[in-house]
């Protein structure tokens, strides 16, 4: 009877163990755990691989995009599209890589993103901070404004998603804007301000909507302006001082925005794919 006890008590280890070591694979992870896998600092990482490639070159040729969202197989397109070419310097993704913020979401599309031969950097995008999205993107991707040296080119890349935050955080954040206009080296002779939700956007903080232009137009020579988040292509001058907002469309539309900057001017090209 005792053997048979044991025997008994043995098993039920046994069997517990199993259950224990396997639970990982039996139970998925709530998808809002923020248990991050593979690489992360995409940003970091792809910023230094632009800054190193573009040093010295008076033309530089880049790409914007963005809200890919749900779209996985367009974006797996549009990667693919991207590696038949030899012209492209990097790519900009104007955010939205996620839907609801999920952990899963920014990893698939941090996935594939990876798979381009050139360097990219992702923007936070107002569906990105859903739940527990925006600490998820800081580690994948990296802080929520930015900005980088291509060339002779400033690239201002800034957080205006100010609904998402109730216009209790600094957003758009002025100081980080200050902190750029200081930072400007006088060989950096244009700047092009990049963000995902444009002015007079449902996201925007439309109250400071003025302000921040007056900000934004005195960096050295400005450009024009990027966005994403209306998902359709758009040439807008917005506060009507001829500094033009160019819009991307998502990328189920299946179309980005071709730009190749020159020390006499740029171009805009509409690409489909």
């Amino acid at each position: 009877m005792q053997e048979r006890l044991c025997m008994r008590n043995l098993c039920i280890f046994f069997l517990s163990a199993f259950i224990l070591c396997s639970c990982e694979e039996l139970f998925e992870a709530h998808p809002y755990d923020g248990k991050i896998t593979g690489e992360t600092g995409m940003n970091a990482k792809n910023i230094a691989r632009i800054v190193n490639n573009c040093a010295g070159k008076q033309q530089i040729r880049f790409i914007m995009m963005g809200d890919t969202q749900r779209w996985y197989d367009e974006t797996e397109d549009f990667v693919s599209h991207i590696n038949s070419r030899n012209d492209i310097d990097f790519v900009i993704h104007g955010g939205d890589i996620s839907d609801f913020g999920l952990t899963k979401e920014m990893l698939w599309q941090r996935n594939i993103l990876n798979k381009l031969k050139v360097p990219y950097v992702v923007l936070l995008g107002n569906h990105d901070c859903l739940a527990t999205g925006e600490q998820v993107f800081r580690k994948v991707f990296g802080d929520e404004n930015f900005a980088f040296v291509a060339g002779n080119i400033r690239f201002v890349c800034l957080n205006t998603n100010s609904l998402e935050y109730d216009y209790s955080h600094p957003v758009p954040d002025f100081d980080f804007i200050d902190e750029q206009l200081t930072a400007q080296a006088t060989e950096e002779e244009k700047t092009i301000v990049v963000m995902h939700s444009p002015p007079f956007s449902d996201q925007f903080d439309n109250n400071i909507a003025p302000f921040f232009q007056e900000e934004i137009i005195k960096f050295s020579n400005l450009q024009f302006c990027l966005n994403a988040h209306e998902h359709r292509l758009e040439v807008k001058d917005r506060f009507k001082d001829g500094i033009i907002y160019y819009g991307s469309a998502n990328i189920e539309k299946r179309n980005y925005l071709l730009f190749t900057i020159t020390p006499n001017g740029y171009e805009r090209e509409v690409v489909y794919f």
